[in-house]
């Protein structure tokens, strides 16, 4: 279990980096010596599998290897993983869990047993399976995976009534929501939020494991009518933004965004609203696996009433704040009866000084 368990840090590594490929970690043993380890690299370089055979060596002869995720077999941007094992003299292969990719799954373990190699399969499947969440709906349906983060009070408000929000949450629940940040292809907020906060939407603190981030996420902005400053920090940051309107945004307003680097995103406007369910099928075209949607209360309760989360993870801080114009961290419509109310599944808690993380999933 702890030469799986290795992989498992090892794959993290790789999070936030390696999109759309999954993160993957490897490890090659010999006499109980590890003889090679691995995570995937960014898209168009090696795989897990293959930066560990290339620390192994001639050691991988007759060695064990330990994979997070069935190795491809395949030809993609790179050449099959089955192909690099078999020709290194591997004798076992461990596998936490066969990839979801239908192009792949249980493939490369039948190529492999075919190859007369060993297969154990299922070892940290949970945990393995929570890292690549997002490559496993992605994968399956073409549609990102979504979290909603939100932090809010000990009585659900996520500002108060005079709109104050700094800072509900201590700042380690901040530093590792920057970390989340850094596992998600994007971060998306709604327009309200960019004219009221003027948040940077960067990764600045706990991005990769090892404390630093090698790549932002893409800002997603819904701004149905275009009423994004031009002096937003979101548009004066490292990295890209996509600024999602309606038709009914006017040709200046295109031309002024366009001009200050923003991509811009037109989409037919539903009840005067950017079509949020065809934003999402649109970036997943794009190959923009998971999501993090940050807030405002607005498209937060449009998220929910839509059906489009699939993870929540709440911050919530020992702190009362009181007011009946005091915002909540999901408004929209909401539902009529608690028998409707989403009920979360899997649930997690973590605790960060004084407050409470909890993460679960909208379906079991």
């Amino acid at each position: 279990m702890k030469y799986m368990q290795e992989a498992l840090s090892l794959a993290r590594l790789a999070e936030g980096n390696v999109s759309p490929n999954p993160a993957v970690g490897a490890i090659i043993v010999k006499d109980n010596v590890i003889v090679g380890r691995g995570y995937t690299q960014p898209p168009g370089n090696d795989h897990a599998e293959v930066v560990a055979l290339k620390e192994a060596k001639e050691e991988a002869r007759g060695a064990s290897m330990y994979i997070t995720l069935e190795p491809c077999c395949h030809y993609g941007r790179t050449p099959p993983c089955t192909d690099a094992i078999i020709k290194s003299g591997i004798s076992e292969v461990h596998i936490s869990m066969l990839d979801p990719n239908p192009v792949v799954n249980g493939k490369g373990r039948a190529l492999l047993e075919q190859a007369g190699i060993k297969v154990a399969v299922g070892e940290e499947h949970s945990r393995v399976r929570e890292i690549i969440e997002g490559h496993i709906k992605y994968i399956t349906t073409g549609i990102p995976f979504v979290t909603a983060k939100f932090a809010m009070s000990l009585d659900g408000k996520i500002a108060t009534f005079c709109g104050d929000s700094k800072w509900i949450s201590c700042e380690p629940s901040r530093c590792f929501s920057h970390h989340l940040r850094h596992r998600h292809d994007a971060i998306m907020a709604g327009i309200n939020t960019i004219l009221k906060d003027n948040p940077q939407l960067t990764v600045r603190c706990g991005g990769g494991r090892g404390g630093t981030s090698h790549k932002q996420p893409i800002r997603v902005i819904v701004d149905s009518y275009g009423r994004t400053p031009l002096d937003s920090q979101i548009l004066n940051e490292a990295g890209d933004t996509i600024i999602a309107i309606s038709d009914h945004v006017s040709e200046l307003n295109k031309r002024n965004l366009g001009d200050k680097g923003a991509q811009l995103l037109e989409l037919k406007a539903v009840n005067g609203f950017v079509n949020l369910e065809a934003l999402i099928e649109e970036l997943g075209k794009r190959e923009i696996t998971s999501i993090m949607v940050e807030g405002g209360s607005s498209i937060m309760g449009s998220m929910f009433d839509q059906g489009l989360v699939d993870k929540v993870v709440a911050f919530v801080a020992p702190v009362i704040i009181g007011g009946e114009n005091a915002r909540t961290p999901v408004g929209g419509q909401g539902i009529e009866k608690i028998q409707d109310a989403y009920r979360l599944h899997n649930i997690s808690i973590e605790q960060f000084e004084n407050d409470v993380m909890i993460s679960g999933y909208i379906r079991g």
